[in-house]
This record gives C-alpha cells, sequence and structure tokens, in this order.
C-alpha cells in the first residue's frame, strides 16, 4: 500500500456506537459522568471498537528510534552514541520504558528506522524485540540543506506503518502506544510544530535534556534558520517532514495510520511523539479518532500542539523523559476506562433508584 491508499482507508469511529456508550454512562450506578475523564476515554474507545465492551488488554508501545544531523549545531546535551546505548538498554529490558511496560504487561517493539548505529555485526539480544526498518543512517542537518528527500520522509511514514500493522495483527494488539529515541529529536519536533501550527520556534521549543540558557536560544536560533533556509509547506505534511523533521517522526506518524487503519487506539506519547501525530493529522484529520493524549510535557510547545489536535492529556506529571513512558502509564488509565463502561452496572442492572429528575 502506498500512503494514499493508507489515508483513504481510514474511517471515522463509530458515531452511532459512541451515541450507545453515552447512552450507558448515564444510566451507570453513579451521579452523571462522576469519574469525568474516564466517561470520556470509555465512549471514545467503545467508538473505536465499535462495540460496548472495549478490550484493552493486548498492548504494545513502539519505540522509534533515530539520529539527527542538527546534532551537529550543539542542540543537545548528550553526545549523539546516547542513541545507540539506549537501544541496548530498551533491548535489553533495563530502561525506564521497560520498568514501566512491565508493570503495565505491554510489549515493546524496538525499531531503528534511521540511526547511526550498526548492529549488523553484533549480537543485540534481549527481553523486548528489536527490528532494523532503517531509511538512511541519520538525518541531514536541516540548517545547511533538507532533513530528508521526499521519497525518505514517505518511506520513514510507510516503514512505520508496515510495523505497526503487522504486529497489531501477529498479536492481535487492542491499545498500542508510541515512544521514541534520538538525541537531538526535540529540536526537528520542534521544528516541525513550528510549522504545522505557524508559530515561532520560541513559543514551542523546550530545553529538551537540560539545555542552560545559551544552549536553548541557540536551538531556537537554529530551528528559525532550518525553517528559513528549506521553506516548508504547512500545508504538505511530507514536505514539512522531509525539510525539518526526523525519521522517526515520520514512523511515529506511520504507527498511529497503523492504529486508525486497524481501528484500534493509541496512547501518543510526549514532544516527539505528538509531531509525529501532528504528521499524522494533517495527512488526515480523521486519525484523531483513535487518538489519545497520554501526557502533558514539559517542552514549552506540546500543550499548543495538543490543543491543535483537539486532544486533552490524560496526565500531568512534569514528564519530558520521552521513550513512550507517558503513554504506558496513561495506558492504566484507559484500562480504567475501558473496565468502568464494561462492568460498572447500571441502575436498571443493580436495582438500584435513580435520582429525581
Amino acid at each position: 500500500m502506498d500512503i494514499k491508499d493508507i489515508v483513504n482507508s481510514i474511517e471515522p469511529a463509530d458515531k452511532g456506537v459512541f451515541e450507545k456508550a453515552k447512552e450507558r454512562t448515564s444510566n451507570l450506578i453513579m451521579p452523571p459522568r462522576a469519574v469525568g475523564m474516564l466517561n470520556d476515554i470509555s465512549e471514545r474507545l467503545c467508538a473505536i471498537h465499535r462495540s460496548l465492551k472495549p478490550e484493552t488488554d493486548k498492548r504494545c508501545v513502539f519505540v522509534m528510534a533515530s539520529d539527527h544531523g542538527v546534532v551537529e549545531e550543539g542542540v543537545s546535551a548528550f553526545p549523539q552514541v546516547v542513541t545507540c546505548e539506549m537501544i541496548r538498554a530498551f533491548v535489553g529490558g533495563i530502561a525506564t520504558i521497560n520498568v514501566l511496560a512491565r508493570q503495565n504487561n505491554a510489549r515493546v517493539v524496538v525499531c531503528d528506522v534511521g540511526t547511526k548505529c550498526s548492529f549488523e555485526n553484533q549480537q543485540l539480544s534481549g527481553e523486548n524485540e528489536f527490528i532494523s526498518k532503517k531509511v538512511n543512517s541519520g538525518s541531514q542537518n536541516f540548517t545547511k540543506t533538507a532533513a530528508m528527500s521526499r521519497d525518505e520522509a514517505t518511506l520513514s511514514i510507510l516503514r512505520g506503518f508496515e510495523l505497526a500493522r503487522d504486529k497489531i495483527e501477529q498479536y492481535g494488539l487492542n491499545l498500542i502506544a508510541t515512544g521514541d529515541m534520538g538525541i537531538g529529536n526535540t529540536t526537528p519536533s520542534a521544528a516541525v510544530a513550528s510549522v504545522i501550527l505557524d508559530k515561532d520556534p520560541s513559543e514551542i521549543a523546550g530545553r529538551g535534556t537540560g539545555l542552560d540558557d545559551e544552549s536553548y536560544n541557540r536551538k531556537i536560533d537554529v530551528i528559525r534558520r532550518g525553517i528559513q533556509l528549506n521553506k516548508p509547506n504547512r500545508n504538505d505534511a511530507i514536505d514539512v517532514l522531509a525539510k525539518v523533521g526526523g525519521f522517526e517522526i515520520g514512523a511515529i506518524a506511520g504507527v498511529i495510520l497503523a492504529a486508525a487503519f486497524k481501528r484500534i487506539p493509541v496512547v501518543i506519547d510526549g514532544f516527539i511523539s505528538t509531531a509525529g501525530a501532528l504528521i499524522a493529522y494533517n495527512l488526515n484529520p480523521t486519525v484523531a479518532d483513535y487518538m489519545f493524549a497520554g501526557h502533558l510535557s514539559e517542552e514549552n510547545g506540546h500543550k499548543l500542539m495538543l490543543e491543535y489536535l483537539g486532544l486533552n492529556p490524560i496526565l500531568r506529571l512534569n514528564m519530558r523523559l520521552g521513550e513512550g513512558t507517558g503513554a504506558v502509564l496513561a495506558m492504566h488509565i484507559v484500562d480504567a476506562a475501558a473496565r468502568v463502561i464494561k462492568e460498572v452496572a447500571t441502575f436498571q442492572e443493580a436495582g438500584v433508584s435513580e435520582s429525581e429528575k
């Protein structure tokens, strides 16, 4: 399938089932909408799954990894080699995302879509799946040229889509999450968001891995220069991705498209994942029906990005780690919402007197 076929095949969540879910919610043995966002989430889950008994027990987080040429401009507090080292940690099961995924009975699938790492001549083994779908060995420095070609941008989306689609089918997944790894990737993410939201980078970019004032101001200038040089078309998501994005951002967009294509919910993580969500949304806004925002990141522009997508963050924990950590934590809440609408009795079922209207 090509991207046009994928995008055109995505259908909205079922409005009829959504209305039936709202009707059931109104009859649960509790005051009206007494569990707040849990009611909202549960109704959306029903519409996504086309069922009043949505299942969320088969879970997976897709951690998409890539490197970025713009790191040579001094926009990260960590060296680029950390990308490769963290991939080993993910596969070995010792990173934060692994701990939180184990707690939540979620699979971890790590995918190299564009790192400078070379694992071909070494054994990369551990408790989690590692898959190489490398488009290229890192993006280009977008202050000097486009981050990637349009064909590469398209391919990064397709690689993410194919991976997630295949794993959804292989494991019968009914709830997935997006994650990322890539030193320097808050810079292209901020660039993507700045273009699509038509905002100055100073309103979007944050301190990433903990930049000091001088490095932070340099990061904003780098993004401005990259946008000015490449002039991405904000109405063409693939052009934006190609000009100032990253391979993992495109792959995350593909994972989101796969969730919508397969009619299952996807919990997006923080700043980088939401940049991927912006790409997917601008390819087909219907994907928003299938997305849940796991949390509100500490990065400056994340709130604006979520508002653009019409998403309300489930958690607000002052997190900025990435990896999919916020999304996997939010899966607990999504699962609770599914259980509320499935397992809480209605007034009629329980024989409880309703309040007087």
